[in-house]
């Protein structure tokens, strides 16, 4: 069964409020066997915008469902259009404290591993090892016909190559690396095949309406019962993808710890959540644990 895409979550009036208070976090830290699961909001301090934050991409933007990916093909002209261009915007993305404050907290022994909803890859530019990918990466791409893996740089270069002078300026970029653009924008750009079989190529991201594989979803169930807390940084937990997670460390009995300046979906589960930003908050924490965060690894 695949996941229904669920672009919006209304906040019930009686969920406990923020907090700014960080100790909770720290204490979690200090006494080590954390998991991270991170969200869009653990990159917008690098210029990539959330999804449902303050100023977020879907009030203006409608991520591609797999459904219309694989059924239309000018869907997939519109998005490969949108992406190419996208993709030059992330390709520039820094890590942030956020993401170097991670990476810090996984050198020193503190956490059991790292599940990110993000396809940025900014958590291994910061340095963390071993990062869950949830959603997938944009730094890969898949052919449904044939199963080939490749580079999403070879694929650009080839896009370039068939869309010589293609240099639209986006009203905006979005957390999937989708730029947007209009109609008139993306205009006649060509797609281009599978090298190997010429078939259909699709982002190695997991679609809005499509299923996180089951493998894994069972390799971070396995971490979550690994770990003596969760620590959720900069997601609203409105998907079912990362929301599974939290839930299951509830049930177990383990600490719930929210970082994200809105209210979550998570929130009634968890122990605390702190409203602050990511970055100088998490910076904030890894000062207290005496703890230095270096700055992003070189391109």
């Amino acid at each position: 069964m695949r996941m229904r895409p669920t672009l919006s979550w209304t906040p019930g009036v009686d969920l406990p409020p923020g907090t700014t208070d960080l100790e909770p976090v720290a204490d979690a830290l200090r006494a080590g066997g954390v998991l991270v699961l991170s969200g869009a909001g653990i990159s917008t301090e690098s210029g990539i915008p959330d999804y449902r934050g303050e100023g977020g991409s879907l009030s203006r933007h409608t991520p591609m469902t797999y459904q219309d990916f694989t059924g239309s093909s000018e869907a997939r002209r519109r998005y490969w259009a949108r992406s190419h261009l996208g993709w030059r915007t992330f390709g520039r993305a820094r890590p942030n404290g956020g993401h170097r404050s991670v990476a810090a907290f996984g050198r020193h022994g503190l956490l059991t591993g790292v599940i990110t909803q993000n396809v940025d890859g900014l958590h291994q530019a910061a340095g963390s090892e071993g990062v869950v990918e949830l959603h997938g990466s944009l730094d890969r791409v898949l052919c449904l016909s044939c199963g080939a893996f490749s580079p999403r740089r070879e694929l650009a270069r080839r896009l370039e190559a068939a869309n010589a002078g293609f240099s639209p300026v986006a009203a905006g970029i979005n957390p999937d690396g989708d730029a947007d653009l209009t109609d008139e924008q993306v205009g006649d750009f060509r797609v281009v095949p599978c090298t190997v079989c010429g078939g259909i190529l699709k982002p190695d991201v997991v679609f809005f309406g499509e299923n996180v594989p089951p493998r894994r979803v069972e390799h971070c169930r396995e971490l979550v019962r690994e770990a003596s807390s969760l620590l959720v940084l900069g997601s609203s937990l409105t998907v079912m993808s990362g929301l599974r997670f939290v839930r299951q460390a509830a049930e177990a009995g383990k600490p719930v710890l929210i970082v994200n300046r809105d209210a979550t979906r998570g929130d009634r589960l968890a122990v605390t959540r702190i409203a602050l930003p990511l970055g100088p908050a998490l910076t904030t924490v890894a000062d207290r644990l005496g703890l230095t965060v270096g700055d992003a690894a070189p391109a």
